[in-house]
């Protein structure tokens, strides 16, 4: 019975080590620090008391929680020898990867339901967009993606691992466990599927259809100042999502004769995507950009 998984790190070459340390460490201080950002902008200016910044409040704590359940794992194993996980940490550690990419999943789906009413029905967009729907929205995205995550935890945790106890990543994911384990993975590999059907490919075909109807609806506005700004309002979102679910599908929609441990793709969406989320939303928003600028000239008079 494995008490303890090794996890392989990036590099095994000593002179890359401090280099990965290093740049692993910046990119997360330059998540905390673009995320919390972001939160107490968002949190601090009355202008921003809407529904869009009230999702992307979300989204910021969502990428904080995300990149945390990863990168300090990897700074740890990368300068020290003793890459060792223990059974509960891993479970922990998968469980919380999952919930928060879920979230992250069905939040981006919920933020582009709220462009597609800004867009397509400004004039009701408050009467439908309430506080009651915000709230309920990101609870029930919440709720959903942390049950969904406890499924996969409950049955990955419970195979016998007997092959080996050396996990072929830098962090715990459900494919290279499946590997270690000498009893058929057959169900947990279908479960993933449809797990990843329902969410992740449904937040994204909400997210799809959202924008076809926002496209529509901004090639009808006549005036090209009217389109620019309508456009404005959505294009950061849609970075954010191209980004987020290109890395996704590329990951995880193949067959497992053809899965590799693509490295860079996952450092992509567990280190990189959290960390330019914040900086899309602030240099394509000038909301943001201003309240910013209001907060840091605030603090320069005191």
């Amino acid at each position: 019975m494995v008490r303890t998984f090794i996890l392989q790190g990036l590099s095994n070459a000593p002179e890359l080590r401090l280099l990965y340390f290093l740049l692993f460490f910046l990119m997360y201080t330059a998540t905390l620090f673009g995320n919390l950002l972001l939160i107490i902008v968002v949190r601090l200016n009355s202008r921003l008391q809407t529904p869009m910044y009230f999702f992307l409040s979300n989204l910021a704590f969502i990428d904080i929680c995300f990149s945390t359940t990863i990168v300090p794992k990897i700074l740890a194993n990368t300068i020290s020898h003793d890459q060792v996980i223990s059974f509960l940490g891993c479970a922990t550690q998968m469980y919380f990867h999952l919930a928060l990419g879920a979230t992250e999943c069905l939040i981006l789906a919920v933020m582009a339901y709220d462009r597609y009413i800004a867009v397509c029905k400004p004039l009701q967009y408050n009467a439908i967009v309430d506080k009651k729907l915000c709230l309920s929205m990101a609870s029930g995205s919440w709720t959903v993606s942390f049950l969904n995550s406890v499924i996969h935890a409950v049955f990955t945790f419970q195979l016998p691992y007997c092959k080996s106890n050396h996990v072929n990543h830098f962090f715990c994911e459900m494919p290279p466990l499946f590997r270690l384990s000498c009893a058929d993975t057959w169900f947990n590999e279908i479960a993933v599927y449809i797990s990843g059907g329902l969410i992740a490919l449904c937040s994204f075909l909400l997210t799809l259809l959202s924008y076809v109807h926002i496209i529509s609806a901004i090639l009808n506005i006549h005036c090209s100042k009217g389109r620019q700004k309508a456009f404005s309002t959505c294009s950061s979102h849609l970075v954010a999502v191209s980004l987020y679910y290109g890395t996704i599908m590329f990951m995880y929609f193949r067959p497992r004769s053809i899965y590799s441990q693509d490295r860079v793709v996952t450092i992509l969406y567990t280190v990189v995507t959290p960390m330019v989320n914040p900086i899309i939303y602030s240099v394509r928003n000038k909301d943001i950009k201003e309240a910013i600028r209001k907060e840091v000239n605030n603090e320069a008079q005191l």
